[in-house]
């Protein structure tokens, strides 16, 4: 009996890909708000079109994962907003201080 691992450790992957980008998603938003959304536009494109030419079935895969990962931090950058106006979050007091000098000018 031939046992095949691959599907194991592309779900592994995933599993830690999702939980990597959680907390990051918490500390973008802490620090910088949405403004740098693009970034994972940007990262989720370019890992996503770098699945698509790598010939390695996990490879591909952990690129691919990692990339919707990105796209999907899009939105949940904007909902970790919502969370931190309804209180289940802390604001950045330093970031508060600099939009407040910002809307004053």
């Amino acid at each position: 009996m031939e046992l095949h691992f691959l599907g194991l450790l592309i779900a592994a992957s995933t599993f830690l890909i999702i939980g990597l980008f959680h907390p990051i998603v918490i500390k973008v938003e802490y620090y910088w708000g949405t403004r740098p959304w693009y970034w994972f536009l940007i990262a989720g494109i370019a890992f996503v079109v770098a699945a698509l030419f790598v010939a390695n079935t996990f490879l591909s895969a952990v690129l691919g994962v990692f990339g919707a990962s990105s796209l999907w931090s899009i939105g949940e950058l904007f909902e970790q907003r919502k969370r931190v106006e309804r209180g289940w979050f802390p604001r950045n007091p330093a970031r508060m201080e600099r939009e407040n000098v910002k809307n004053e000018c």
